[in-house]
């Protein structure tokens, strides 16, 4: 053999290093480091904490608890509460959809602004207000209880948690079926009517059943979001003893009344975890079955109403309206009087609660916390959701699908696990009783927000402009950040505003991971409830209240559809 001297045999051995070298450096230049940093983040915002509650609910063996008589019982008022308030929700909003979507009746744009308005306004804040129109000393139940000698009907109780349910739930279901109903083309119907069906045939033999998979939908996402709400059952329920899963780990974690408070609620917190994830699955195989049709075929026809126009256009605004308007006015009332029961005169009238409401230390260390966290929690996500969402829907990668779903599953899953899996963590990682652990639960059950509102606009835009900067020189990462997120950054920046609104008016993550001085104003609006203050509360809700129509009115200034 013939040997090619030093040279060639340092060649041989340098080009093994460089070749190595070179691949660290495209490794570098490439999304990997920021696929592995986004893994990192939401791991630890999201697969700890689930992993931390079912670790110690296995641990702590308490298993037992959930045979309790307690648990039982709160177990069957969640779920019949649940399911009926999303039922409800799920009719109520649907018809509403309807309406508006496939009628001609008149003054569409601002009945829809109306009845999305319950959105603007936190439940546990609706729940109050709607204590001053059907409580037992509101003025109806007053007048008819001297008349009749009983009220007409009082919200407390089981079927005043249903009511409300399905009051702030109406509206998702009706901005869902309302989508749905828009994707749909006329071309169908139409077929059916010239086959000699009626409209009203056409519509029960057509629609209905291509708008199934957004019914089952609705009515999964709402039955998910009430199994875990604190704020409705805790003021309305309570009063009457009707106690459900959220309220009885309330009273685990601020009494004595078990031996192992934070295994018992992990055990009962690992069980809606469960379901939880069951409704996702559930919401996911009705996805899959979901009929996608040609929408630019034939734009979706209006029936005319005729003569009953004017009928269904004043029912629909007398419901809408007595939903949405009767609270309000309600808390002004409450507001304006000085204890409860005191009829609203002149002679009467005070701004002393207003005053408290917007002086108090209490509510306003309850107003800086909250904004505090919120706008936090809104730089986190924003930030956090912008790269996932790019991520995800702009690279080449097989763990894709697993980092969208990793990042968005929360949002299936009640806050109240949310808040005991951060309890179970918060000791050991220096968070307990500080404010910083209220901040990262909020970045775990809103993370989703903004990862959805990435997802969405990018996903349904061409590659075209990141393929060429790739084929001007860029690097994956160069086109990743000076296209993908300049593009997305819009839409990041709006989930980062529907987080700060989300997270400023929460209840169910501040009550239970409530540390000392670190008061919200949710917290600060339901200790004065539950301290029988309901005057100062209802004028601390009224500014909560309207602050959200302030920002309803703003959203009315844009440009709405023509009625």
């Amino acid at each position: 053999m013939i040997d090619a001297g030093p040279a060639a045999r340092r060649a041989r051995v340098a080009a093994p290093g460089a070749l190595r070298v070179g691949r660290v450096r495209d490794l570098l230049r490439g999304t990997v480091p920021v696929r592995v940093v986004a893994w990192v983040a939401v791991a630890a915002l999201v697969g700890v904490p689930l992993v931390a509650v079912l670790s110690l609910a296995i641990a702590s063996g308490q298993i037992g608890i959930l045979a309790s008589e307690d648990v039982a019982v709160a177990a069957w008022h969640s779920a019949v509460s649940s399911v009926l308030g999303a039922a409800g929700a799920v009719v109520l909003g649907g018809a509403l959809a309807i309406v508006l979507e496939r009628t001609d009746v008149p003054g569409r744009a601002a009945l829809r602004l109306l009845a999305c308005s319950p959105l603007l306004m936190p439940p546990f804040v609706g729940a109050i207000a709607w204590i001053g129109v059907a409580g037992p000393m509101s003025p109806v139940n007053r007048w008819w209880t001297e008349t009749f000698g009983g009220p007409l009907w009082s919200i407390y109780g089981g079927d005043g948690v249903v009511f409300l349910l399905v009051v702030h739930g109406y509206p998702v279901a009706m901005l869902i079926v309302g989508a749905a109903l828009r994707r749909l083309p006329a071309d169908l119907e139409q077929a059916a009517r010239i086959a000699g069906a009626s409209t009203l045939r056409a519509f029960a033999a057509v629609v209905v059943p291509l708008l199934r998979p957004a019914l089952l939908s609705s009515a999964t996402l709402l039955a998910v979001s009430n199994l875990a709400d604190f704020g409705i059952p805790s003021i309305v329920g309570l009063p009457e003893r009707f106690t459900t899963l959220s309220t009885l780990v309330y009273r685990y974690l601020q009494s004595a009344t078990v031996d192992d408070p934070l295994g018992a609620v992990a055990t009962i917190g690992s069980v809606l975890l469960a379901v939880a994830l069951a409704g996702l699955v559930a919401d996911a195989l009705i996805g899959r079955r979901r009929v996608e049709l040609d929408a630019g075929a034939s734009a979706p026809a209006r029936t005319p109403l005729g003569a009953w126009r004017l009928p269904i256009a004043a029912g629909s605004w007398i419901v809408v309206a007595a939903l949405t308007v009767l609270p309000i006015v309600a808390l002004a009332t409450q507001s304006l009087v000085p204890a409860a029961g005191v009829p609203l005169t002149w002679e009467t009238v005070t701004l002393d609660n207003l005053v408290r409401a917007v002086t108090s230390e209490h509510a306003l260390a309850g107003m800086r916390t909250s904004i505090m966290l919120a706008v936090l929690a809104a730089v986190v996500c924003t930030v956090l959701g912008l790269v996932v969402g790019a991520l995800v829907t702009r690279t080449r990668s097989r763990d894709n699908r697993a980092l969208h779903a990793a990042a968005i599953v929360p949002q299936a899953i009640p806050g109240l696990v949310i808040a005991v899996a951060w309890l179970v963590i918060a000791p050991r990682i220096g968070l307990f009783d500080t404010p910083w652990i209220i901040l990262v639960a909020y970045v775990t059950a809103f993370l989703g927000l903004v990862v959805q509102a990435v997802h969405a606009p990018l996903s349904a835009t061409s590659t075209t402009a990141e393929e060429a900067a790739r084929v001007a020189g860029a690097s994956p990462l160069r086109a990743l950040v000076d296209v993908s997120w300049r593009m997305a950054t819009p839409a990041a920046i709006a989930g980062g505003v529907l987080v700060l609104l989300t997270a400023a008016r929460e209840l169910t993550l501040s009550a239970l991971l409530l540390s000392p001085g670190a008061q919200t104003l949710g917290v600060a609006i339901f200790n004065l409830q539950q301290a029988g203050d309901y005057n100062a509360a209802s004028a601390l809700s009224l500014v909560v209240a309207l602050v959200g129509l302030a920002g309803l009115g703003l959203a009315a200034r844009t440009p709405q559809e023509r009625s």
